[in-house]
């Protein structure tokens, strides 16, 4: 086998002879070689690669040649299961040589047999839906090997017989279950420990670094590298694991499994049904303290609400009260003892909450559905995070998204995160040719965002280029508000298929998209990056509005305050960098392969009229843009009657 990784990825490379389609790319190579010196010299990198760059392989080889225990760390479980699943073992055979690997996730995506029997032994009181589905579990699990969950597809996500069959942090028992040795989890630790390559997520990495602050064993495996991919999503990870939380959803749990283990383990005290019961009332009492509907705010605005503060003092009191009756019964059975620490630890947070006193966090609340949370999230994890992985210490670290620099600078991603003056910063634009594939439509004359007809106007703008490319159009917008309006006008006049965000699973929906080839699609949020769909199903891409983060939110505001303290100035420091990544995040949906051609729509007047517009024009790829609806026009009908390349291989 060749020596390098960018002999490996040259075009007369053993991967060009054994996958079809391989096209070697100088950027995946210059890439792999930065990557092959870090883990060499233990040092730290920051790499932003183009769609289209094939930065998978570009880290991937590397890791394959070292001979080191690495960690890759993903953002979403869908590169995670790509990665395992399809590139390593791409890999594995086009290079002809062997190397361990092992896929490890959080504990609720695996089957937890203890509470699968425990439900079984109590599904008369189930629902019967939760009833077939719990059936549906225990089939499943006469067979799996790994107890993932994702290999159950035909049951949805949020499927009600989840959270019955698998484990939290907080309900598993360790080394005291009767299925320790069976843990389909405790198997998965170790098939990592025994790996040269193991592919995680953000979630997870950020969980372990968390538990290692509170001087916890660790989760993950030791390791001589760590590359995280879809790095652009790790702050966010890191201030939730950093962060403090508590919620009426686990609240209620742990009344329910105090519930379900009084009846195994102490059924003869009517005092620990009596106090779970009052438990779950007072969780009830809580959420409905905050009012109806969905709500976000700061935590003292949360307790200036009439009825708030004595529906959280009398949570705190039912939760001590469950803690005092367990402490007579905790000997009595590892269930109700593992219950009994669950009211410490909830109680423990409550009066941290409470207090709301650290300054080094923002104390915030909101309601969702039937749910209340109240958080205190660092206002910023740099420390943390620094501390927790002994500061880079003797280890690689690499860092690699689409979308990491703001106008060629990475000083926001790295002052995010610490990192040390000495990182190496590399950016390679995509290998696309976006001048000859793309076109920036700005529809001229549209009035300010914010306003009552932008969103209408803007409709009257863009469904035109959607009707000029047959379908396959993204509307993406910076509010559920924008969507929600959209919605109500397509849903009477659209002239192709439409999908709107919240009708249906995300993932069923960007399938239905691909498979329909015509369809409209609106989303917000989490539409906005991983989605890849390539081919003629999507041709356009609208953005409503440049996505600053919206001024109201009481985490903005902290921050904002926080960096007003030390000197700083919250919109050219924190809002202009994080509205530029999310806007090439969006963006970087039209064109995900060679043969992809399309027009972004992008509805926002303010990116030709502010000085700031210049930053997020620069940090697009270079498309030609263009404010003529009919040059759009021949474009699409132009590019649409061209043959394709067939997609490459090294993605």
């Amino acid at each position: 086998m060749p020596q390098s990784a960018t002999d490996i990825l040259a075009p007369d490379g053993p991967l060009a002879d054994a996958l079809e389609g391989f096209q070697a790319r100088s950027e995946q190579q210059a890439m792999a070689a930065e990557v092959e010196r870090v883990l060499s010299e233990r040092g730290t990198l920051v790499a932003e690669a183009g769609t289209g760059t094939g930065k998978t392989f570009a880290y991937l080889v590397p890791v394959l040649l070292s001979g080191r225990k690495v960690l890759v760390s993903t953002g979403t479980k869908n590169l995670q299961d790509q990665l395992y699943h399809r590139d390593l073992p791409l890999l594995r055979q086009a290079l002809g040589t062997d190397f361990r690997t092992a896929l490890l996730k959080g504990r609720g995506n695996y089957l937890c047999l203890h509470r699968m029997e425990r439900s079984h032994q109590r599904q008369h009181l189930l629902a019967p839906e939760t009833r077939q589905q719990l059936a549906y579990v225990r089939e499943w699990a006469r067979t799996t090997t790994s107890g993932d969950r994702a290999e159950l597809s035909a049951l949805p996500e949020d499927a009600a017989v989840w959270p019955r069959v698998t484990s939290t942090s907080d309900n598993c028992l360790g080394s005291d279950c009767d299925f320790y040795e069976e843990c389909h989890l405790i198997q998965a630790r170790r098939r990592a420990q025994e790996a040269d390559v193991v592919v995680v997520n953000h979630h997870l990495f950020c969980a372990d670094l968390a538990l290692k602050n509170e001087g916890v064993a660790d989760l993950l495996p030791r390791a001589d590298a760590v590359i995280f991919d879809e790095a652009h999503q790790l702050p966010d990870a890191a201030g939730r694991f950093f962060g403090v939380s508590v919620s009426s959803y686990a609240v209620r749990e742990l009344a329910r499994d105090t519930r379900e283990e009084y009846v195994q383990e102490a059924g003869d005290d009517p005092q620990v049904g009596h106090a779970a019961d009052l438990l779950d009332k007072r969780a009830d009492e809580w959420r409905a303290a905050f009012g109806e509907g969905d709500w976000r705010g700061t935590w003292a605005q949360a307790l200036g609400a009439e009825g708030v503060v004595a529906a959280t003092d009398a949570l705190r009191a039912a939760v001590d009260h469950l803690h005092s009756v367990l402490e007579h019964h905790r000997e009595r059975g590892k269930g109700l003892a593992r219950c009994h620490e669950r009211a410490g630890d909830l109680a423990d947070r409550l009066d941290f909450l409470r207090r709301a006193e650290d300054a080094d966090y923002v104390f915030w609340a909101e309601t969702r559905g039937k749910g209340a949370f109240v958080h205190a999230t660092p206002l910023e994890v740099a420390g943390p995070f620094q501390e927790a992985t002994g500061g880079a210490g003797n280890q690689g670290w690499v860092f690699t998204s689409a979308t990491l620099a703001v106008s060629e600078s990475f000083a926001h991603f790295c002052a995010k995160l610490g990192l040390p003056d000495e990182t190496v910063t590399r950016q390679w634009p995509s290998s696309f040719h976006f001048e000859e594939q793309a076109r920036l439509y700005l529809p001229p004359g549209l009035p300010p965002p914010g306003t009552e007809e932008h969103t209408e106007r803007l409709l009257d703008a863009a469904l035109p280029v959607a009707e000029a490319a047959g379908g396959g159009a993204f509307f993406l917008f910076t509010s559920h508000r924008a969507l929600n309006q959209a919605a109500e006008r397509l849903r009477r006049e659209a002239a192709f298929p439409l999908l709107v965000q919240g009708d249906m699973p995300r993932d069923t929906l960007i399938q239905r998209f691909r498979s329909l080839g015509n369809a409209v699609l609106l989303g917000t949020g989490s539409f906005w990056e991983g989605v890849d769909v390539r081919g003629e199903a999507l041709k356009v891409v609208v953005i409503d509005k440049l996505p600053f983060p919206s001024p109201g939110d009481p985490v903005i505001e902290a921050r904002d305050n926080y960096l007003k303290q030390k000197g700083y100035q919250p919109f050219p420091t924190e809002h202009l960098p994080t509205a530029v990544l999310t806007l090439k995040q969006g963006a970087g949906r039209l064109i995900r392969d060679a043969g992809d051609f399309g027009v972004l729509v992008l509805g926002d007047p303010r990116i030709t009229r502010k000085g700031y517009g210049k930053t997020f024009l620069d940090s697009l790829p270079p498309m030609h843009r263009t404010e003529s609806l009919a040059e759009v026009e021949a474009f699409l009908a132009r590019e649409g009657n061209r043959s394709r390349p067939e997609p490459a291989e090294n993605t």
